[in-house]
């Protein structure tokens, strides 16, 4: 990832914030949550888990 380029490279592996899951690439059912201006990536399980708080934009430290 560069400044140019928020998005992190296609071959990077992410790490999911909450449970630690590792994915190879960008997998288009995690989201992505910047909070405190630094980027998280939940899987879809985590995602899916806390719907309601993501989308009441509440930080992860909430959920």
């Amino acid at each position: 990832m560069d400044q140019q380029n928020p998005r992190p490279a296609e071959t990077a592996n992410l790490v999911c914030s909450r449970c630690g899951t590792v994915a190879e690439g960008t997998p288009p059912t995690w989201t992505c949550s910047v909070e405190n201006g630094t980027r998280h990536y939940f899987c879809d399980a985590c995602s899916r888990e806390n719907l309601r708080a993501i989308e009441g934009r509440l930080d992860s430290d909430w959920w």
